[in-house]
């Protein structure tokens, strides 16, 4: 696999498009900026084709759209990197619900 070239992320486009404010990225919350670099990483490491997390996070906003949920753009983001993850077997669907379920419930309150 290729590395994804950086343009092809600033370019992202229609309902995929990056948030920004005067030609910047906008993260509302540390945790929107955190997954976005993941995301970025893994696909540099070449562990997915950026397409494919395009593909996936245009399902994603679609879905979200057509259920009539109002969840945020990162929000979106975060479960389509999750779902292409778990599509790819890099990723426990157990273990992620499991470490999801410790901090929400406050048994885990690590911030990176």
């Amino acid at each position: 696999m290729d590395p994804v070239p950086s343009r092809e992320i600033a370019d992202m486009t229609g309902a995929a498009a990056l948030p920004r404010k005067n030609g910047e990225l906008v993260f509302a919350e540390a945790w929107q900026g955190r997954i976005f670099g993941m995301t970025v990483a893994m696909s540099h490491e070449a562990s997915f084709e950026w397409r494919e997390f395009q593909a996936k996070l245009i399902a994603e906003i679609a879905r979200a759209e057509r259920e009539g949920e109002s969840s945020s753009y990162y929000a979106r983001w975060l479960l389509a990197f999750e779902r292409l993850l778990a599509d790819k077997g890099l990723l426990d669907a157990d273990a992620l619900a499991e470490r999801t379920h410790d901090f929400e419930t406050g048994r885990r309150d690590d911030v990176f």
